[in-house]
């Protein structure tokens, strides 16, 4: 990250933790598709692998905070690089850094997506594809953004943003309304009950969805080019505040402050949600009424005390900078854009042996890190790949690198 404009209160200490913040929500992204072949239930992914009832908590948990920590982390970062480059400056490095990734990475991850899909389908039925009628041809609605859909979503909020901050500089000249917006962040952040407003938006989103599949948590938006309700409701929600926080960042201290209340009530929450989910499959909708209503609610407040706690356990605890971490940080948002094919590769190549789901999803892991770290560093550290996505190519050997808000 950048530390030639650092707003008052944003010190590199607490910006190395929220690359942390970021980076880990992007690489346990690897984890959780890596877990998909192994959930109880039927198939939901390129293959239906040896079931595991512990990946099945797994990547219910890991699915609850992981984009929501996310976006409350590039509402952040999007701001301090708004505020260092002007709304030009900005336009143009989220282009080159958000924008053109997808369009590049798109066609190249979904040939690999198709290509495992059709090799998965011909394992699983014993060597030879079955057959079936080809798929639809894509529309506006049900165009596959595959797992790049936060790429494309990020573009909406980022061009929401702008908007928003330009009606308000027309309308609120003398800025009262944004100072109410500024107490109110401060009020909010005093006390642990943030999550308490911050989560009503999504809980009424999911609340009124009727075909919500509560296993499956907030929707993911990686189909057409409209974002369902409740990703738009949950997902903007944590950009908002990461992008007001940023306003007044000495309010990441009371962030830091409740970190411990924060993951105490995100455990008790998650339990409290995976035990009413125990009497609905995972192929049924979530019942409508009363039964909706308060899992929705218990779900989305689960949501928030996990991103808060965990972003408040970073800036308690991931302060000092450490070589490792900050390779993986910079690693991460190439680990990301191309790991979906590498994983089911190894799910597909895997399948025939005989073994648990829990050995089998661990070595899919390690297979996709070896060779997507691996990657990484003779393709990317090193050359123009590297300053395309995260703003330098670093030498074979020289100093550490400086820390780079401007990434995704």
């Amino acid at each position: 990250m950048d530390m030639a404009h650092l707003s008052p209160g944003t010190t590199p200490e607490r910006l190395h933790a929220l690359d942390g913040v970021r980076a880990g929500a992007l690489l346990l992204g690897v984890l959780f598709h890596a877990s998909l072949s192994f959930l109880p239930g039927g198939q939901i992914w390129v293959v239906r692998d040896a079931p595991s009832d512990a990946l099945g908590m797994f990547s219910f948990v890991a699915h609850i905070f992981r984009m929501a920590a996310f976006f409350l982390i590039a509402g952040y970062f999007g701001r301090m690089l708004l505020a260092r480059r002007g709304p030009g400056g900005f336009v143009r490095n989220r282009l080159v850094r958000v924008a053109l990734p997808l369009l590049v990475f798109w066609p190249i991850v979904l040939a690999g997506i198709v290509a495992t899909f059709v090799w998965g389908a011909a394992t699983m039925a014993g060597g030879s594809l079955p057959p079936g009628p080809p798929p639809p041809p894509p529309t506006l609605a049900t165009f596959p953004l595959t797992h790049l859909w936060f790429l494309y979503v990020l573009l909406l909020f980022y061009t929401a943003a702008l908007a928003i901050r330009a009606l308000a500089s027309l309308v609120d000249r003398p800025g009262r309304f944004r100072g109410g917006i500024d107490r109110g962040m401060r009020a909010l952040s005093a006390t642990p009950a943030a999550p308490l407003f911050l989560a009503a938006p999504l809980a009424a989103a999911l609340a009124v969805r009727p075909d919500w599949h509560a296993w499956g948590g907030i929707p993911t938006p990686d189909t057409g080019f409209l974002p369902n309700m409740a990703a738009l409701a949950g997902y903007g929600t944590a950009f908002a505040f990461g992008w007001l926080l940023h306003r007044q960042t000495g309010l990441l201290e009371q962030i830091r402050r409740w970190w411990a209340v924060q993951l105490a009530a995100a455990i008790l929450l998650s339990i409290a949600c995976w035990v009413q989910l125990a009497s609905v499959p995972a192929s049924a909708p979530m019942p409508a009424g009363s039964t909706r209503t308060l899992f929705a609610c218990l779900y989305a407040l689960a949501v928030w005390t996990w991103t808060l706690g965990l972003t408040g356990a970073a800036l308690r605890f991931l302060t000092r900078e450490r070589p490792g971490v900050r390779y993986l940080a910079d690693a991460s948002y190439w680990i990301y854009l191309m790991h979906l094919p590498v994983v089911m590769a190894l799910q597909v190549a895997i399948y025939p042996v005989a073994a648990p789901g829990l050995a089998k999803w661990a070595l899919v892991c390690l297979g996709a890190f070896l060779i997507l770290v691996a990657s990484y560093h003779l393709l990317v550290r090193h050359s123009w790949l590297g300053r395309w996505l995260n703003g330098r190519k670093l030498p074979w050997r020289g100093s550490a690198p400086v820390l780079e808000t401007h990434k995704a």
